[in-house]
C-alpha cells in the first residue's frame, strides 16, 4: 500500500487487516520501489497523486520489474484521464475512486488476490506442461533409440539365421527338422537326396516322407537302414534355449552295408 498520506494509510492497513493479508507500506513511489526489492508481492494499491512520482508512474515502473502483481490505484476524477491511459497500456489492473466504500475495496481488493492466484496456478500448470513434455521427449527419444538397437538386433539374427540356414543347407550330413505333430518343417539337401530327389519332404508328415525315422523319434539316438545304409540318427529336441518346437535329426552314416 503506497500514500503520501500517514492517515490514510493507516486507514487502509485497519479496515483490509481482518482480511489477514500481510501488509508493506510506502510513503511514495521511490521508497515502494525499494520495499517491492525485500519479498515478493501479489497485490500493489497505490494512490495516483503523490509527491516526486505519481502512482501511474511508479505502477508503470513496477509493471516493469514485477509484471506478476496486480495494480490498483485509488484516485479522484481529476486525475481520470493519465489513470485511464495506464489501464488501457496493462500498467493498471483496475481504478477505484476517492473516497472509497470500504465494502467495495475490500472485494476489489480480494478479487485481485483471486486473479493473482488464478495466474499463479496457471503459471504452475504451464510449468507442469513443460516438465511433462520434456520428460515426454526424453521418453520418445529412449523408445526410439530401443527401437533402433531392437531392428538392428532382429536384422542381425536375421542375417545370423540366414547363415546358419546356408551352413545346414550344404552340409553333406541330412539334417531333418520335425514339428510337434511330426511335420517335415526343415530338410537340407544332403537329406532331401537320401530321401529321393523326386519326392518334395518339406510339408510332408515324418509317417509318409520318412517311415524309417520313426523308431528314432522317442529316442536321442538309434540306428536305422536307409536305401542299404546303416546310419546313426542323433534327434535333439528343440525349445530348450529357443521357441522352436519339435526335433531336428542328423543323420550320420556308419556303413554300405
Amino acid at each position: 500500500m503506497v500514500d503520501d498520506e500517514i492517515n490514510i494509510l493507516s486507514a487502509l492497513k485497519r479496515l483490509l487487516r481482518q482480511d489477514k493479508y500481510d501488509i508493506v507500506t510506502a510513503n511514495n513511489g521511490q521508497e515502494a520501489l525499494e520495499a517491492l526489492k525485500n519479498g515478493p508481492v501479489d497485490v500493489i494499491v497505490t494512490d495516483q497523486r503523490m509527491p516526486g512520482m505519481t502512482g501511474v508512474e511508479f505502477l508503470r515502473l513496477a509493471k516493469e520489474s514485477y509484471p506478476d502483481t496486480v495494480r490498483i490505484v485509488l484516485s479522484g476524477y481529476t486525475e481520470l484521464q493519465s489513470v485511464t491511459d495506464a489501464v488501457n497500456e496493462g500498467a493498471v489492473y483496475k481504478f477505484l475512486t476517492k473516497p472509497w466504500d470500504d465494502g467495495q475495496l475490500r472485494g476489489h481488493v480480494a478479487e485481485a488476490f483471486r486473479r493473482k492466484e488464478m495466474a499463479d496456478e496457471n503459471l504452475r500448470l504451464q510449468q507442469q506442461l513443460q516438465l511433462a513434455n520434456l520428460a515426454l521427449e526424453d521418453t520418445n527419444k529412449e523408445l526410439d533409440r530401443l527401437l533402433k538397437v531392437q531392428e538392428e538386433r532382429i536384422e542381425t539374427d536375421e542375417v545370423s539365421l540366414r547363415v546358419i540356414h546356408e551352413i545346414l543347407e550344404h552340409l553333406p550330413t541330412p539334417i531333418l527338422g520335425m514339428d510337434d505333430e511330426k511335420n517335415i518343417v526343415f530338410v537340407n539337401a544332403a537329406a532331401q537326396s537320401l530321401f529321393g530327389e523326386t519326392m518334395l519332404l518339406l510339408g510332408m508328415k515324418m509317417e509318409a516322407a520318412t517311415p524309417a525315422l520313426l523308431p528314432a523319434w522317442e529316442l536321442n539316438s538309434e540306428e536305422v537302414a536307409i536305401n542299404g545304409r546303416v546310419y546313426k540318427v542323433l534327434t535333439h529336441p528343440m525349445g530348450r534355449n529357443s521357441r522352436s518346437r519339435g526335433k531336428l535329426m542328423t543323420l550320420i552314416k556308419l556303413t554300405d552295408d
